[in-house]
């Protein structure tokens, strides 16, 4: 049997459709660039396996609350609490129950390349889905923990199917008209919140780059409104934004 081409190989593994055969034969294959390629696959196919594991615990709680007679579950999460700038957002979502994205995880754990493509994809799979956006104005009106919190009962209640149990991030609604989990680092430990965690992180982060554009000198494309060294040197040098949280220190100094 004639031997492969490195390339032809590369290909063949690339596709991921090997019989038992055809590997061993690649494991026989002495030229280096042939167990370069297989030693890669290897790590790959560990890497995914890490992925589908670490997938299947995070429907840990989905999986019970269907066992309990939950139909619809939505997850819940929001982004920018800690900013000086810019909205707080929080994002609702009901995934089918056989949803499916090996690599989901806490949004500040993904690459913004990979929560833009599982943004859209979540989007597209979803049940259902809201977004909401609490303005700088309102922050400052009611404070931050009651503006994350108006953020997501907003979110639940635009969704167009009501949900009968919802997943929260770390924190407890407590006028919702079904049952509910407030988890710990939810974010990472459901694929619901972690949906949800995505969604608002990827709409905030496109708001910030859009105000970026009519306020170019604190950094929002970058910072996302967080107090970074180019952000606290553009106060400075600018002053504050009708965008900026008031009620925030070093803004409400600035302010004055």
């Amino acid at each position: 049997m004639k031997k492969q081409s490195i390339a032809e190989i590369k290909v063949l593994l690339n596709e991921d459709n090997l019989t038992s055969e055809e590997w061993e034969i690649l494991v026989q294959d002495d030229r280096k660039g042939v167990q370069t390629l297989l030693k890669s696959y290897q790590r790959k196919k560990e890497h995914e396996k890490i992925l589908i594991n670490q997938f299947e615990e995070m429907q840990q709680y989905e999986k019970k609350a269907f066992q309990n007679g939950a139909e619809r579950i939505a997850g819940v999460d929001e982004v920018g609490r800690g900013p000086l700038a810019g909205p707080v957002v929080a994002a609702a979502v009901i995934l089918p129950k056989d949803f499916r994205l090996i690599g989901l995880n806490d949004s500040k754990k993904l690459k913004e390349n990979v929560r833009e493509e599982y943004s859209a994809y979540i989007k597209e799979h979803a049940i259902s889905y809201h977004i909401s956006f609490i303005n700088n104005q309102v922050i400052d009106q009611i404070n931050i923990y009651e503006a994350t919190k108006k953020a997501m009962y907003e979110a639940l209640s635009g969704l167009t199917a009501s949900p009968d149990h919802v997943l929260i991030d770390a924190v407890h609604l407590p006028n919702l008209n079904c049952s509910q989990e407030a988890i710990i680092k939810g974010d990472a430990s459901s694929i619901s919140i972690a949906a949800a965690s995505v969604l608002a992180k990827v709409a905030r982060d496109q708001f910030m780059k859009e105000l970026h554009k009519e306020f170019p000198g604190y950094g929002f494309d970058k910072n996302m409104g967080y107090g970074t060294k180019v952000h606290l040197d553009g106060l400075a040098e600018f002053g504050v934004t009708p965008y900026h949280r008031r009620s925030f220190a070093p803004i409400k100094t600035l302010g004055k």
